[in-house]
């Protein structure tokens, strides 16, 4: 068994391990089962027109060792490459998102491991099919290193610090298709192999709204032009109408290493109608190497009862001077005890 098998199916044994041992430890798990289609159905570049029919199986755990320290973890089945023609449930690799100790040290939480710093939220909460795709471009996940949660009393938000370097580890690979064991060598604004890289967030809730604001650093690496500096600011507010709503905006120096300046805008909106939710969202990147990208995305989902939801949306995207429109749906159905 080669190394990176090792140690990935060390990372799953524990969580089986975890999971027998529930009765007395304490273990919570859940995760997701995605089953979708991807399509670009027309586009100035037709190399590009082509359908991702895709399943994506997402799971995370937490077991309790004492009362104040819980091993987590999460591991995700997907396609690991990007496709380059049209596929049918293809080029599929499992890996480790996530894996390492967190300690309670109320009021403060502190995780070490491979851990997702937090950074930003438009990532991840934009609603649409299509509505995080660009936002994407800045989201902090898979490296390795510490993060702290501190809880600034009953009203003062949380305050989230993390340091970190990208994962080079065996973890970095996947098991089936490969995506290739990550090292320093390859470069890339963060990826140093040391814990010089700086992620910092603050955010309040305050009754219907919720608002951050955030700083990274992120060393340049192996042949980058320069360090990456950037700053982040955003607010989410529900009207208890069934409107809600997020925007965003995060600006960066030397993104991704590269030397150049890039800005990010996120602005998006759902109305929800008894099991039935409607969104639209814009994203606008504004780069001083290549000028304006965009995205224009509308999406519609219905929950069942039971928790499964199905979905489907429309993206107008404008990137790198290439427009392109694409059509998607999925059924995601949640599991977990």
């Amino acid at each position: 068994m080669k190394i990176t098998e090792l140690a990935i199916g060390t990372a799953l044994a524990a969580l089986a391990a975890a999971s027998v041992s529930a009765q007395e430890s304490g273990f919570t798990w859940g995760g997701t089962l995605e089953l979708g289609v991807d399509s670009t159905v027309s586009s100035d570049d037709p190399t590009a027109e082509i359908a991702d029919t895709y399943g994506t199986v997402e799971t995370a755990f937490e077991a309790a060792i004492t009362d104040r320290i819980t091993l987590f973890g999460g591991v995700t089945l997907e396609s690991v490459t990007d496709p380059i023609g049209s596929r049918q449930f293809d080029d599929i690799g499992l890996y480790v998102g996530e894996l390492g100790l967190r300690f309670n040290l109320a009021p403060a939480i502190l995780s070490v491991g491979k851990i997702s710093p937090t950074f930003a939220i438009a990532w991840d909460e934009t609603p649409g099919f299509y509505g995080t795709s660009l936002a994407e471009d800045y989201e902090l996940s898979e490296v390795i290193g510490a993060s702290l949660d501190y809880a600034l009393g009953d009203t003062g938000g949380t305050l989230s610090i993390a340091i970190f370097y990208a994962d080079d580890t065996v973890l970095s690979d996947s098991l089936g298709t490969k995506r290739g064991r990550n090292t320093t060598a390859t470069g890339g604004a963060g990826n140093t192999g040391k814990l010089n890289n700086i992620a910092v967030q603050w955010t309040q809730e305050m009754g219907q709204t919720t608002y951050w604001v955030g700083a990274r650093h992120l060393s340049a690496g192996v042949g980058d032009a320069s360090d990456e500096n950037g700053a982040v600011a955003g607010l989410t507010h529900d009207f208890s109408n069934g409107f809600e709503m997020i925007g965003e905006i995060a600006h960066f120096n030397g993104f991704g290493g590269t030397g150049g300046d890039a800005t990010y805008a996120t602005l998006g909106g759902s109305y929800a109608q008894g099991d039935w939710s409607y969104s639209a969202s814009v994203t606008e990147i504004d780069t001083s190497a290549s000028g304006t990208d965009h995205l224009v995305s509308l999406g519609i989902d219905y929950a069942f009862a039971n928790g499964i939801e199905v979905g489907g949306g429309v993206g107008f995207f404008s990137v790198g001077g290439v427009k392109s429109q694409t059509l998607g749906a999925a059924v995601v159905i949640p599991f977990g005890g």
